[in-house]
């Protein structure tokens, strides 16, 4: 170290001297001591590495350092109490993104949620006769009567849905699948896998691409528990193919007592084709082909929070809410909150009260009148450094649902005039309220059917707050 740099470098204030300055002070109100020596020592470390790599024959006062110091712990308390789970705009077009939180709440779950959050609620008390409760009485019935089961359970997500029902129906035993529905979907998780780990045999049957009644016949034994179905929601075989139909499948599973577990994934309960979008296996299709249970997810076009589903017959679904397991799974009261009210909404004439479904099905002529609002904002306040023009796009659903779907959409391509699209859309990332959209030609793009009217004034200001000061 050079003789300026240890000159530089003893006129740091100590960490007990800062604490007593005023601002310091004032943090140390709402703060731990310790908490707020480690915000200081933080920021003189960030001051000393400064010092040492500034070759500026200039030095500081003492007065200055401990200045830049508390300002460098002052914006360290700021972004401790940012909250790191925050909203986000979703410019990427992909309606149900698991990175984003996937389906937004509608305005009735999320009033519903609020409520449950205020103090205490009646998750598992029966309130007519003041004794314990079950929580999953709060969505059961809803449930039933939406996809005509007989009983219904909740769990944390389809995968655990999927690894109970197994557990349940065929732990030690053989579970019987078509090699063509060995899935793997985001996250890895893959059918193979959970089956191993709910401690069930994996047994395959047919071809990746054929599969035939004849090979589940010939395939069942005395050791047979199960035979499952996995909705292959995020791809598509397709050529010199053949899969058997789940009637067919439920027809011969219960001449020899056995279960059908239908995976469905996307949980679809409405028909997607009055929407103009193409027909995707409902849950009531699955049920009345004879699936003894069909798990499917709660977040993904069913428009309601994380969770996993499971309906099908009494006997089934009994056993499997039996199972200790449940307890390890089970969700919590927010959860039930959110999916009893987004439930109800598939009651009403006007499904677009599922954001989900409203997103989805958006004509793409509004999507665009959204987009040219912005693009002639952002035209009049940033064309100084911005290059906007809006552009036709292609969104799609996400979350492994309507994989082959392209939605028709519209989208704003912009380029910085100095820098680029990388930069501009790290800075987006990272504003007060984050912007993610995706680079494509050196342009960032901001798809406009997953950008509500309400957004529209959070994203301009978005733009405005990282525009070049002159």
């Amino acid at each position: 170290m050079s003789r300026a740099s240890a000159e530089r470098l003893q006129k740091i204030p100590s960490i007990d001297a800062l604490l007593l300055d005023p601002e310091i002070k004032a943090i140390l109100e709402r703060f731990d001591r310790e908490r707020v020596k480690s915000w200081l020592s933080a920021a003189v470390e960030q001051n000393k590495k400064q010092l040492l790599h500034n070759d500026s024959d200039a030095t500081p006062s003492r007065k200055e350092l401990s200045r830049a110091i508390i300002d460098h712990c002052i914006a360290a308390v700021a972004a401790w109490q940012r909250p790191s789970l925050r909203r986000t705009i979703n410019g990427t077009g992909i309606v149900l993104h698991t990175g984003l939180g996937r389906a937004p709440y509608s305005p009735a779950a999320q009033e519903q949620v609020q409520q449950a959050m205020q103090g205490y609620c009646n998750l598992e008390v029966d309130l007519l006769s003041g004794k314990r409760g079950q929580r999953n009485s709060h969505i059961a019935d809803l449930l039933c009567q939406l996809t005509g089961a007989e009983a219904a359970v909740a769990v944390n997500n389809n995968a655990a849905a999927v690894f109970l029902a197994l557990n349940t129906l065929a732990a030690g035993r053989e579970a019987i699948i078509s090699r063509g529905q060995l899935i793997e979907i985001g996250g890895s998780f893959r059918i193979p896998q959970i089956m191993e780990k709910s401690g069930v045999i994996m047994r395959e049957v047919g071809t990746t691409n054929k599969t035939k009644l004849a090979d589940f016949r010939e395939a069942i034994n005395e050791k047979t528990a199960v035979i499952v179905v996995a909705h292959t929601s995020n791809y598509r075989v397709m050529g010199f193919t053949a899969e058997v139909s789940v009637a067919d499948l439920c027809a011969l599973a219960h001449q020899h007592g056995i279960p059908v577990l239908h995976d469905l994934g996307g949980g679809v309960i409405v028909d997607l084709q009055q929407f103009g979008l193409p027909y995707e296996p409902l849950v009531q299709d699955s049920l009345q082909a004879g699936a003894d249970v069909v798990t499917f997810s709660g977040d993904k076009v069913l428009g309601g929070p994380q969770c996993g589903l499971l309906v099908g017959n009494r006997t089934a679904i009994g056993q499997i809410a039996a199972n200790p397991l449940m307890r390890v799974v089970r969700c919590d009261k927010l959860t039930f909150a959110a999916l009893e009210a987004t439930l109800k909404l598939f009651f009403s004439s006007d499904l677009t009260q599922v954001r989900a479904i409203a997103r989805l099905t958006e004509p793409a002529n509004r999507i665009e009148a959204r987009a040219k609002i912005v693009e002639q904002r952002l035209q009049a306040a940033c064309s100084g450094w911005l290059e906007i023009e809006r552009v036709d796009s292609v969104s799609q659903t996400g979350s492994g649902a309507l994989p082959l779907e392209k939605l028709p959409s519209c989208a704003l391509a912009i380029k910085p005039k100095a820098g680029s699209a990388a930069d501009l859309a790290g800075r987006l990332r990272c504003g007060t309220t984050p912007v993610l959209g995706y680079i494509k030609s050196d342009h960032l793009y901001l798809d406009f059917r997953t950008i509500e009217d309400e957004e529209i004034e959070i994203l301009i200001q978005a733009f405005l707050a990282i525009a070049p000061t002159r």
